[in-house]
């Protein structure tokens, strides 16, 4: 038993000696070793019959020599850090009046530049709008007097073929309009005497209730046929010329009065 204790002692020197810097926590685990050793053997030895001579349990207590102080390092006195000098700029040079004058007309003029383009810009853009809304009125009234040259030879065109059409039918009307009622005309007498013949045409014009109104002589008539050719004329009465439910007046109606002697 004495052999095992001297055993765990030279244990514990050997840890000692590893770690000598553990050596409370050594001497610790050694009595700790040694109590529970002796708890076990307390515990678990069964009774035998002691024998008449006692056994004696001699122990010895090992100093272990002390480990050396760690030596102390003492601080190293730091240097007082010197500051570094201060930069000096270098004074900077006072601009030169003349230059700053000089950029500042610089400056000025090309910002009236800018402007002077800017307002030739504007002025080119209203000169454009203006040519071009001149255009389109020139165009519209272009436009406009095409359409009313159109609408004039239209109309113009109308208005001559209808008054072809009313020249075609009153030429018409005058040659089947005749009279209703009429008296032959007086031979005159000395037309007789002296054994004349001859026509006379007479044109006049047929109101609205069949009278004869302005007759004149047409073409050649022999004097002594005026004055009995117009007579008889003015006594022709014509059935009123109905136009559309209503009378009309019949322009330039015509008659040929004859004069034969038998």
């Amino acid at each position: 038993m004495a052999s095992l204790t001297l055993d765990a002692v030279r244990n514990a020197g050997a840890v000692e000696r590893r770690w000598p810097g553990d050596l409370a926590a050594a001497l610790l685990a050694v009595g700790l070793h040694a109590g529970l050793f002796a708890l076990l053997l307390h515990g678990w030895t069964p009774e035998l019959k002691v024998p008449a001579a006692s056994q004696v349990l001699a122990t010895q207590l090992v100093s272990l020599p002390q480990p050396p102080a760690e030596p102390v390092v003492e601080p190293l006195a730091e240097s007082p850090v010197e500051p570094a000098p201060a930069q000096v700029r270098p004074a900077e040079p006072a601009p030169d009046p003349r230059i700053e004058q000089h950029r500042l007309e610089q400056a000025e003029l090309a910002l009236a530049r800018a402007e002077q383009a800017r307002s030739e810009q504007r002025r080119r853009e209203q000169q454009r709008q203006r040519e071009e809304r001149q255009r389109q009125e020139a165009e519209r009234e272009r436009q406009r007097q095409v359409r009313e040259a159109r609408q004039q030879a239209e109309r113009a065109r109308l208005e001559a073929e209808a008054a072809e059409r009313a020249r075609l039918a009153a030429e018409a009307a005058s040659r089947q309009y005749l009279p209703i009622a009429k008296q032959p005309p007086s031979y005159p007498q000395r037309a007789l005497d002296m054994g004349l013949q001859g026509e006379c045409t007479v044109s006049y014009r047929v109101d609205r209730q069949g009278r004869v109104e302005s007759p004149k002589v047409v073409g050649d008539c022999h004097p002594l046929f005026i004055r009995p050719s117009l007579a008889a004329a003015k006594t022709f009465r014509y059935q009123p010329r109905i136009v559309d439910g209503r009378a009309v007046a019949v322009p330039d109606v015509r008659n040929t009065f004859h004069y034969r002697i038998e």
